[in-house]
């Protein structure tokens, strides 16, 4: 049994697809980051960087659970645990791996800091920061595409981690950049609706909804939480 330590974003969406497509059998346990769950002590103890997703493995190899942290990580322990999704040595194995690397360095780092600045910066004198991210949001959007002119799936022949730690976020184009956006990338939008339409995913993305009834949303979250999530106000370190 997998412990799984989860709120809604694309970063938990990724292990949920995951756990699913794995047929591995798991607790959610809801951590309500607008609601300053990751600080909770207990918490702070499966991870102390304060952040979401977390697993506990209660069947690790040596017969002691097992805590892992970091999704790109977690997708690589729950690969190498199942033997699936990731070939287990040579090209393929690399050819998956960088461009799963590219989700974590790239993807979800401009994706979050473009979202941050669209929805919850100030106004005035935010121009600058839009502009850059939604440049890089953009920019590697049509990497993607390249790579998907050239490949069925981001690692190659085989969907791989590297379209399960991409999607969550890629879906979203829509919802980030605005819907006639997702005209421009035609080859990442095929292959979204064809990741949706695992019934693994869509198992997966119920039990998203499923968690995010259980915790608070972020147009909700009150100022003071907010201020410890983003490192703000009082929270600013000089």
């Amino acid at each position: 049994m997998i412990d799984l330590y989860a709120m809604g974003s694309p970063n938990v969406v990724k292990i949920y697809i995951a756990l699913e497509e794995m047929d591995l059998p798991y607790t959610v346990h809801p951590i309500d980051v607008f609601g300053e769950g990751q600080f909770d002590p207990a918490f702070l103890r499966l991870n102390p960087n304060a952040k979401v997703p977390v697993i506990v493995d209660r069947d690790a190899a040596g017969g002691q659970p097992y805590t892992v942290f970091e999704s790109g990580a977690i997708l690589i322990y729950l690969a190498d645990k199942t033997g699936r999704f990731l070939p287990e040595d040579g090209p393929a194995r690399y050819d998956a791996m960088q461009w799963m690397m590219v989700q974590m360095t790239t993807i979800g780092p401009m994706f979050g800091q473009y979202v941050h600045f669209w929805r919850y910066a100030p106004k005035d004198g935010n121009a600058y920061s839009l502009d850059r991210y939604r440049t890089q949001v953009r920019r590697v959007l049509g990497v993607l595409e390249g790579r998907l002119e050239a490949m069925p799936y981001l690692g190659g022949r085989d969907y791989s981690i590297a379209d399960i730690a991409t999607f969550p976020w890629a879906r979203n184009i829509g919802l980030f950049l605005g819907k006639p956006a997702e005209a421009e990338y035609p080859k990442i939008m095929a292959w979204v609706e064809g990741i949706a339409a695992r019934p693994a995913v869509a198992r997966a993305l119920q039990a998203v909804d499923e968690v995010r009834a259980k915790i608070t949303p972020y147009d909700q979250a009150d100022t003071a939480a907010t201020d410890r999530l983003f490192g703000r106000g009082t929270h600013t370190l000089a």
